[in-house]
């Protein structure tokens, strides 16, 4: 399918090829008829992604700052790593369009193939002729409404918002102050709630366009102090609405001057926020930010779990705003198609931006309002289009095939590149839900195929090897349909979420190694087994800090003593890996690899496990700071402080070996020192990604002894969600017989 994406680095705006979004399970795929390019902000957007570095870093210091933070404790070299991959991911261009539902997700409710849909949301209703669109952020449209007018959904909720937080009543007068497309909504939705409007712009074609619109008064700039007075008979208005986007001040000065005793003033776009307190505080004025399309905006259990508000307490969503405004267009309140000034088949869509951005820098070319980009209906009732583009030819079949599901900044910057370094391996195919991440990745390290639907990947008979690098729910299950499908799979850790999904893939390992003989290791790790290879990323183990610290310390006699010190930071709240069902919480997302390397070092099996944790009061119950102390089965205790709070200045890690006369200590995986004199660094962070990736190849390869046993990936997983519930229940937990084996 075509759609128009931009790269945030170098501001290349194209109409890519990109295969059909795969159904997510809350969410709806929507055959685009028309989409909306709301000129002002999409201007907005392409003219910063069109900046240099510097000039990205002027605009955005707030990014900046978090750079420099993430470079003092992870190094220059991961940091820019991940800042490049960040600039490399396109940018999918609108956030408003309207289409007909041709598939609906196994938990997306009220909706059917067929429906007629607005839809809403950056990243979700894109200028392209597929999108996926997660249920809170479609509508039905109402009978008597066009597509055309539909598609002005997404941005008629804005404008809803921006007047529900001014809280107006009939017969109050309100200032809009920018009269692009926002501000030309947000006018007909006053008036058709029985305000009183006055619009203010600095351009005199959008003016004249207003008046034309109905408009009562019309004002250019500066004019509007004098008018407003006038207007409201010296009084003030009542509310004002900003909807321009500048980084100027003036928009806030005005409405200070024009508002009335303790009236309202509502940022909608993007302005200076410099308020002119003593103006504000003689008024006792109320100052208000409209956040985009209303309540769920920015919450990812509302936009992509589907997890609604109720009425009692949130009136007003972002799916009820759009869902208000179009039954306004269908009673004729609001005529969003008389805003158009022009329209566009998809293939011509790029000559849009090149208009726009060509009034940037002319004064005299005339400046659109919305621009509609219309897309090819005929045969809507045809099964999607097969989710794969073809990127290059293979390379020789004598080379180990690969696919790679998830192209994410972790597989984009750590796990594909790790792939690309080894000999002898051929990039086969590179699927990401959405699609569009897959197809530039594909392109960049030379995959065959992008492809949005993982299926394409386990049918493919060229592709021998599976890397997985999704978000946690998904890791069972994709591991197990490899696994089914002869694959040899390299999963990134945590192997599964729960005791349930790792019973199941027991009893799959065990049910393939009673199959008919295959390439494969068994569990305990002999040759000749029955069943494809399984890996997990347990990375640390493989790195020279850890195989130094096994080999030095191995030759000393008794327990192990192991103290491992995490300062892991708090998580964004809307991170993905704090939601128990999506990512399991940060003990199964990341401390699996602690448990791993202690069981690695010591060698081995934990029998007791016993944790607590603590929760600053305020914060986010689910980030929390924990204790975990691991009993193996030769009498070795690991210690592993997983602390959320403090100072992220400091190493990540620090991990402290104590056995018999001897002591080591690994410094954040870049140097270790052993007593006696043994020191050694490496060059920059040596986590072991490269090694863990080149030793299951090399394994596919020869055969021999699984990187790590089966035995052993499923053990971490237990030990893992013992500590979870030894968190639960405050009490040790005593793993199976089978764990001191």
């Amino acid at each position: 399918m075509k759609q128009l994406l931009q790269s945030y680095r170098r501001g290349e705006i194209w109409l890519a090829d990109v295969p059909v979004p795969a159904p997510g399970a809350h969410g709806l795929i929507v055959r685009t008829s028309v989409s909306v390019v709301s000129t002002g902000t999409e201007k907005m957007v392409t003219e910063l992604a069109r900046r240099s570095l510097l000039g990205k870093a002027l605009a955005r210091p707030d990014l900046v700052h978090t750079v420099l933070r993430k470079i003092k404790t992870e190094g220059l070299s991961q940091t820019l790593n991940k800042v490049f991959s960040k600039l490399d991911t396109p940018i999918p261009l609108g956030y408003s369009c309207s289409g007909t539902v041709v598939e609906v997700g196994r938990r997306a409710q009220g909706f059917s193939p067929g429906d007629r849909v607005a839809c809403s949301g950056s990243g979700y209703a894109t200028h392209a002729e597929f999108n996926y669109v997660p249920e809170n952020l479609c509508v039905r449209m109402p009978e008597g409404v066009s597509m055309e007018e539909a598609a002005f959904g997404g941005l008629g909720a804005i404008a809803m918002q921006g007047v529900r937080q001014a809280e107006v009543h009939i017969g109050e007068s309100v200032a809009v102050i920018g009269l692009g497309v926002l501000g030309m909504l947000t006018a007909e939705i006053l008036k058709a709630a029985g305000c009183r409007v006055i619009g203010c712009d600095i351009d005199p074609e959008r003016c004249a366009r207003a008046r034309e619109l109905g408009v009562e008064q019309v004002v250019r700039g500066d004019e509007l102090l004098g008018a407003a007075r006038g207007f409201t008979g010296g009084h003030g208005v009542d509310a004002v609405v900003i909807t321009a986007a500048t980084p100027s001040d003036e928009p806030l000065e005005w409405s200070g001057e024009i508002v009335r005793q303790r009236g309202r003033v509502v940022a909608v776009g993007q302005i200076g926020m410099k308020v002119p307190r003593d103006v504000f505080y003689r008024k006792e004025l109320e100052l208000r930010l409209s956040r985009s399309t209303g309540p769920g905006r920015y919450d990812p259990s509302y936009e992509e779990h589907g997890l609604d508000y109720p009425y009692g307490y949130v009136r007003w969503t972002e799916r009820r705003n759009m869902g208000a405004f179009l039954e306004l267009v269908a009673s004729g309140g609001v005529r969003p198609a008389a805003l158009i000034s022009d329209r566009f088949p998809i293939d011509r869509a790029l000559e849009i931006y090149r208009d726009l951005l060509a009034t940037s820098a002319s004064e005299g070319r005339k400046k659109p309002m919305a621009v509609v980009i219309e897309y090819e209906q005929e045969g809507t009732e045809a099964p999607i289009a097969e989710r794969k583009v073809e990127i290059a030819p293979l390379s020789p079949a004598t080379e180990l095939g690969v696919g790679v599901i998830g192209a994410g900044r972790f597989a984009e910057g750590v796990l594909i590149p790790a792939i690309s370094r080894i000999a002898g391996v051929r990039l086969v195919g590179l699927c990401s839900a959405r699609g569009r991440s897959a197809v530039v990745g594909a392109g960049k390290h030379g995959f065959s195929y992008a492809t949005s639907d993982y299926r394409q990947l386990l049918e493919d008979d060229a592709v021998k090897a599976v890397f997985i690098a999704t978000r946690h729910d998904s890791h069972a299950l994709l591991a197990g349909e490899a696994l089914r499908a002869g694959k040899h799979v390299y999963v990134e850790k945590p192997l599964a979420l729960d005791p349930h999904e790792l019973d199941r893939l027991e009893k799959l390992y065990a049910d393939l190694g009673r199959g008919p003989a295959g390439m494969g290791i068994d569990a305990s790790g002999r040759e000749g087994g029955m069943w494809p290879l399984l890996m997990v990323g347990y990375n640390r183990r493989f790195s020279s800090h850890a195989l130094l610290l096994k080999e030095k310390l191995r030759t000393q006699s008794g327990p192990m003593f192991i103290n491992y010190r995490v300062s892991a930071g708090r998580a964004d709240p809307d991170d993905w890996v704090l939601d128990p069902e999506e990512g399991g919480g940060r003990i199964v997302g990341e401390a699996c690899h602690f448990v791993d390397f202690c069981l690695f070092v010591t060698g081995a099996r934990v029998t007791r496990v016993a944790a607590t944790r603590t929760v600053v009061e305020g914060e986010d119950s689910r980030d929390y700071s924990a204790g975990i102390l691991l009993q193996h089965a030769d009498g070795s205790l690991s210690s592993i402080s997983y602390i959320t709070c403090g100072s992220r200045e400091i190493g990540k890690e620090l991990v402290e070996v104590f056995c018999g006369d001897l002591t080591g200590v690994n410094d954040d995986f870049r140097s270790t020192r052993i007593s006696g004199g043994v020191v050694h660094r490496s060059r920059g962070q040596d986590k072991g990604h490269h090694n863990a990736v080149q030793q299951f190849l090399e394994c596919i390869r020869t055969g021999g002894r699984p990187p790590i046993s089966f035995a052993d990936l499923i053990h971490v997983s237990r030990v893992t969600m013992a500590v979870l519930e030894s968190l639960r229940t405050g009490r040790m937990v005593t793993l199976g017989e089978s764990a001191t084996q």
